[in-house]
């Protein structure tokens, strides 16, 4: 999803910073929705939640920390702090309390707009393929099929889901634990890393031309795997 157009609610007090914080998104193409103060911005929220939140941290009727944890107990919408307090504990705190970034007044512009960007990126969900081809190596995401050359390899539901997990991190290093993790969804009582090893092992004689001098899944020594692309 492009971050054009995307739904930005401002929050702060000061008229004229309001105002340029204002421009400065729109002029990045930014949908800007300004308020001055928390009772305005939760009436706001309660309508639904914008993409960004740019929250500072001086406001009238509620402190700025209050209307973060406020957000933060039902909604996990970003929240970026930009705010003349410098100092380290307070940004620690804001941080802690669930922002997601943290800009300290004043700030360069173009610095401004690149961090809101990232902030946008990282957050925002990224649309998942689906279908991921690597020379003759289909992987067909929705139908939860992968084809060499054109014909069907007969993979497990979980060989499949280590092999998509890969094919989404091409020349990435993952590890064993975290494959447990994110593919098992293993707690680290119960992982055994040579699950991993083992299920690897297979998928390279079901995938590989050559499971001996794999192509694709290869061992980084003491770490875990890399998926080469091609």
């Amino acid at each position: 999803m492009s971050d054009a157009g995307a739904r930005i609610l401002v929050i702060d007090e000061d008229p004229v910073f309001r105002g340029l914080l204002t421009t400065l998104l729109q002029r990045d193409g930014f949908a800007v929705e300004a308020v001055p103060g928390s009772q305005e911005a939760v009436s706001r929220l309660e309508r639904g939640d914008p993409d960004l939140v740019v929250l500072d941290l001086d406001l009238p009727e509620m402190a700025g920390l209050d209307l973060l944890n406020r957000i933060r107990s039902s909604s996990q919408v970003p929240i970026m702090i930009v705010s003349a307090r410098s100092a380290e504990t307070e940004r620690v705190l804001a941080l802690d309390m669930g922002a997601d970034d943290y800009v300290v007044k004043p700030f360069l512009p173009r610095e401004f707009g690149a961090r809101v960007r990232s902030l946008l990126r990282r957050t925002r969900p990224s649309p998942v393929p689906t279908t991921y081809t690597f020379g003759p190596l289909e992987i067909r995401v929705a139908t939860r099929e992968a084809l060499v050359s054109g014909r069907p390899a007969a993979l497990t539901p979980k060989e499949f889901d280590v092999l998509a997990y890969f094919a989404g991190r091409p020349r990435q290093v993952v590890s064993r634990k975290e494959l447990l993790e994110q593919v098992w969804k293993s707690s680290e009582e119960w992982q055994d890393l040579a699950t991993v090893t083992e299920h690897v092992r297979r998928l390279r004689h079901k995938i590989e031309p050559d499971p001996a001098n794999p192509r694709w899944l290869r061992a980084v020594r003491n770490v875990g795997y890399c998926f080469e692309p091609g």
